[in-house]
């Protein structure tokens, strides 16, 4: 096999799993305790292949069915409960910050607790909040219990990413990534349009019966079949002032902010379009609901191919940070085209000019947010449940800011929209540039998270970004044999080892 042929797993053992300095230290078994309550070794959980893929997928699927099924009934909501259209785009501005708060919570519990725990209170009280959703009787309640079910589907969409970083390293963890989004790619995809179907037979309050079912699924499949994938050896302590202590530095990093801050800006431009959308499409161009599920359903499956066009093809192929950069531009164009088409300065356009840019620009994200997301947790594999909950608020909080600014001129224009899209992707762009600085890695051919060099001041060391107190490890050097495997397949091991610093 040509060396430009092999393949993580071909070179790696049957999962994919890339050597770190780690490896040449293995951790300790797991004591009996951890085996009776149903922990399993990651390697072991990894051979489960299809059945993890699919409760991971449907975990960070939780916000797609949250908002994209009740996308179709926001001018039927208007109409019922008698509130103006800004009044009831605040539902789904409180339901996204409920998902952004709600991980800050969440991530470092699942560090301290392991993830299963945490993960299972969350689901219980998403198919409380969402049953109360379907009866409320005002605009204000309503709001409220978008905000309940906000907090507590964030367990299911923060746990999923640190999982993830339990399970795989490097450019196995950006594959997977890719592979998530996939399958979590079709709940966009189904969403709007069973959304719409349940309008043709109820009200907007079954596509809340709907998600209550949907809720108990999936918790009845997490406690059945998904054990704890954090072994408590890994797991951190120190209370509030320690997750906060770690979240510091994790926000110091100037790298892992940088694709932080760009992972979230790229999500307000996809979050403008979803919150938009129903009133440019059904308002403004006067498309049915069915018509306006099928653009929907259209740019979901231009996310989904690009996003394993990325993980098929291009991962371990080309720099995540040039797929990155290339992603990123993308939006950026469309965004602008957009712009140029709802302000007039290219003259009328109908629904398929716009439809057409919304797809470019949907596309791209599948380039976008998998790539912002492996290459932030390469770099932090001591606190993978921090680092997701900081990944998570910051996407869902930005979002949840430019979801009124859409509106903000009323249902009949959509330049608001192309405005904040044009606005986010530009500050994406200037955030990857200006703190990730790609263009030395472009130059050492590595990715960012894996330019190091040993620490020789001392022979034991914290983790980069790690608390204080978090117990020191000894310094290591990686193993020339592991070092020889990645060059081979033109990968480079994940860094954040113990005793390792960024260049």
């Amino acid at each position: 096999m040509s060396e430009r042929g092999r393949t993580t797993r071909d070179d790696h053992g049957p999962q994919g799993h890339i050597p770190t300095a780690q490896d040449a230290h293995p951790r300790p078994a797991p004591a009996p305790r951890q085996a009776a309550r149903g922990g399993i070794a990651p390697a072991a959980l990894r051979r489960t292949g299809l059945l993890v893929t699919l409760i991971l997928g449907g975990l960070t699927a939780v916000p797609a069915l949250s908002m994209d099924m009740y996308l179709p009934s926001l001018p039927e909501v208007t109409d019922s409960l008698h509130a103006p259209a800004a009044t009831v785009q605040l539902t789904l501005t409180t339901c996204l910050a409920g998902m952004a708060l709600g991980q800050l919570v969440v991530g470092p519990m699942s560090d301290k607790w392991g993830r299963r725990r945490p993960l299972l209170v969350g689901l219980l009280v998403y198919i409380l909040a969402t049953a109360a959703c379907a009866f409320a009787p005002t605009i204000e309640l309503l709001v409220t219990f978008r905000l309940a079910q906000g907090l507590a589907g964030a367990a299911g969409i923060v746990i999923a990413r640190a999982v993830v970083r339990d399970l795989y390293d490097g450019v196995a963890m950006a594959r997977f990534f890719s592979t998530l989004m996939l399958i979590s790619g079709v709940a966009p995809i189904v969403a709007p349009i069973i959304g719409a179907q349940v309008l043709r037979v109820t009200d907007w309050r079954g596509v809340f019966y709907i998600l209550t079912v949907v809720g108990t699924l999936l918790t009845a499949v997490v406690w059945f079949r998904l054990p704890e994938t954090l072994d408590p050896e890994r797991r951190q302590g120190g209370g509030v002032g320690g997750a906060l202590r770690t979240m510091r530095g994790l926000i110091a990093d100037r790298v892992f902010s940088g694709y932080m801050i760009a992972g979230g800006f790229a999500f307000a431009a996809l979050f403008a379009y979803i919150s938009a959308s129903p009133y440019v499409i059904q308002e403004i161009y006067g498309a049915s609901a069915q018509t306006y599920s099928l653009v929907f359903c259209l740019n979901s499956i231009g996310l989904v191919a690009m996003g394993q066009l990325n993980g098929k093809v291009l991962v371990g192929r080309v720099s995540l940070d040039k797929v990155l950069g290339v992603g990123l531009t993308l939006i950026t164009l469309a965004a602008a085209a957009l712009l140029l088409m709802t302000s007039g300065v290219l003259g009328p356009v109908g629904l398929v000019p716009i439809a057409a840019a919304l797809f470019v620009l949907m596309s791209a994200m599948g380039l976008a947010l998998p790539n912002t997301n492996a290459l932030a947790l390469m770099r932090t594999p001591h606190a993978a449940g921090s680092a997701s909950a900081l990944l998570g608020t910051s996407q869902f909080l930005i979002g949840a800011v430019a979801s009124p600014l859409v509106g903000v001129a009323g249902e009949r224009t959509a330049v608001p929209m192309a405005v904040v899209q044009v606005a986010a992707s530009l500050v994406a762009f200037g955030c990857f540039l200006g703190l990730c600085r790609p263009w030395r890695h472009f130059a050492a051919g590595r990715e960012p998270a894996q330019v190091t060099r040993p620490v020789r001041r001392s022979l034991w060391t914290r983790p980069v970004g790690a608390p204080e107190g978090t117990p020191s490890a000894p310094a290591v050097h990686e193993p020339r044999a592991a070092r020889q495997v990645a060059r081979a397949a033109g990968e480079v091991p994940s860094v954040a080892g113990p005793g390792e610093v960024e260049r």
